[in-house]
């Protein structure tokens, strides 16, 4: 790539004979005027892996409570019990949700909420085991590292492997990404304090990934962070997959500061998200997917991401609550037939997924008892 800035020269001989980046390489791409040439170079890596292909799944999101015992200053969805806006909806209005998206062709629910004080052990337990009832087929993603130790500590109070056990034997099939936002340990101090530490979180998914199960990684950026936390942040899930394998995508999250503690911070831009996703596949070399997640980017953004490195436009999602009670203004879903036609306007081929990220047939409504 004889086109690129000349500090990204050494960056591609490294690309190009497929070498592991550092983390000064990551700071360098964050600091390079060359957004085109980096974007370039995130998509030798992404045809390497995906070819033409960009994938997408039929999913539905539930929340099924908003009531949290912490004051995160990023969110507005958590909630008091006293509040106007808190909600905790009832285990069967939960499981005729999930049955209507099975009926419609979802393959998957992503269930999370907040860290409720008072909700019981077997609560969440009956809550996975009727949503399994619905189907053996239908991929449970619920519950952030953070729910996770929330339910060990204060709820069940068993060690965090036994707890995973008992979630996993009651219908959990994969954790969900959320609650890493900056690992910087400075950064949470001023954003989620109280929320658990990055060491804390990258322990729940160790442990879960050594149970020979899955999950996702996110970020949380456009905030109040550096670019060195966002490459120490990079370093650290990089670190941990090369040890367990066992995380299926990277997701990151552009911030919506609207109706938040931090709706003064200007959100970033275009070019920010795109560099961050790009730098993204650049140097997470062990993760397979790199997903743009179209709620907090716009679909249109997202579908530009296509050549700066990701091969993933996430999902339908259907009600989608946390961005939006943020201030986001995309969507709340998109259809498959939206999805599939901003992938074939980027010159993309379209392919349903499951959560794994593997190709399925395309699926269609269903007839259930």
């Amino acid at each position: 790539m004889h086109l690129l800035d000349s500090s990204l020269q050494s960056i591609w001989k490294k690309i190009d004979a497929s070498e592991r980046l550092l983390p000064e390489d990551a700071m360098v791409l964050y600091h390079s005027p060359d957004l085109l040439g980096i974007g370039a170079m995130a998509n030798v890596v992404r045809e390497r892996l995906h070819g033409n292909r960009a994938t997408y799944i039929f999913n539905r999101y539930v929340n099924y409570s908003n009531i949290c015992i912490l004051n995160c200053q990023f969110c507005a969805f958590g909630a008091k019990k006293r509040d106007a806006h808190a909600f905790e909806t009832a285990i069967p209005d939960i499981v005729a949700t999930v049955r209507d998206s099975w009926a419609k062709g979802a393959t998957e629910i992503h269930m999370v909420g907040g860290l409720h004080p008072s909700l019981s052990g077997e609560w969440y337990l009956e809550l996975l085991r009727e949503m399994r009832k619905v189907s053996t087929e239908l991929h449970i993603k619920a519950f952030t590292a953070v729910e996770v130790r929330h339910l060990a500590f204060r709820v069940f109070k068993k060690p965090l492997r036994e707890t995973l056990e008992l979630l996993r034997d009651a219908g959990l099939d994969t954790l969900t990404g959320g609650g890493a936002e900056i690992f910087d340990q400075s950064i949470r101090d001023q954003i989620c304090r109280g929320k658990e530490t990055a060491e804390e979180w990258l322990e729940a998914h160790q442990i879960w990934h050594e149970m020979g199960m899955r999950s996702n990684a996110t970020m949380l950026f456009g905030h109040i962070e550096t670019v060195a936390h966002r490459v120490d942040h990079l370093n650290r899930l990089r670190a941990l997959q090369d040890k367990t394998h066992g995380f299926t995508a990277f997701l990151p999250y552009a911030f919506v500061p609207e109706t938040t503690a931090l709706s003064h911070i200007v959100p970033a831009t275009s070019e920010e998200s795109l560099r961050n996703l790009a730098v993204a596949r650049l140097f997470l070399d062990n993760f397979k997917h790199i997903t743009a997640y179209w709620i907090s980017f716009g679909l249109p953004l997202a579908a530009q991401s296509l050549y700066y490195g990701v091969d993933d436009l996430h999902g339908t999602i259907e009600e989608e609550k946390i961005f939006h009670m943020a201030g986001a203004k995309t969507p709340k879903e998109q259809t498959v037939a939206a999805l599939e036609e901003v992938i074939q306007s980027v010159g993309r081929a379209p392919h349903q997924r499951n959560t794994f990220y593997k190709p399925i047939e395309k699926t269609k409504a269903r007839l259930i008892s």
